[in-house]
């Protein structure tokens, strides 16, 4: 995948992900896992976004596993919400966000280990 995808597709991840919580009912602890979700779903491409800015390899890779476990928050929080949040007006969505942080943590996660290895 080249790098200007992932990108992409981590920026569109966040993007969607915030247009779905507004979806979401205003109660106290949907209230806690939107901020958590937005933080860790905008986190996840932002550190991916500075990983490459010609910085040493360990940085790199650091930043790439920060992006990493970020987006293994994300998931978290995405089941989580599946799990406990009653009125869910798009499921599609839901489902469609829950998926892609699941492909987006094997792409993330396959960098990492790559990365690693390269000495």
């Amino acid at each position: 995948m080249a790098e200007n995808e992932l990108t992409q597709r981590l920026f569109n991840f966040a993007v969607r992900t915030i247009k779905f919580l507004k979806t979401l009912p205003a109660s106290p602890e949907v209230k806690i896992i939107r901020y958590q979700l937005i933080k860790s779903s905008s986190s996840a491409g932002a550190n991916y976004e500075e990983a490459p800015t010609g910085s040493p390899k360990a940085d790199f890779t650091n930043k790439v596993r920060i992006s990493l476990r970020e987006m293994r928050e994300s998931n978290y929080w995405l089941r989580l919400v599946k799990a406990v949040v009653d009125k869910v007006y798009d499921v599609n969505e839901l489902e469609w966000l829950t998926n892609e942080s699941s492909e987006l943590k094997k792409i993330l996660g396959s960098i990492v280990q790559k990365s690693s290895i390269k000495k």
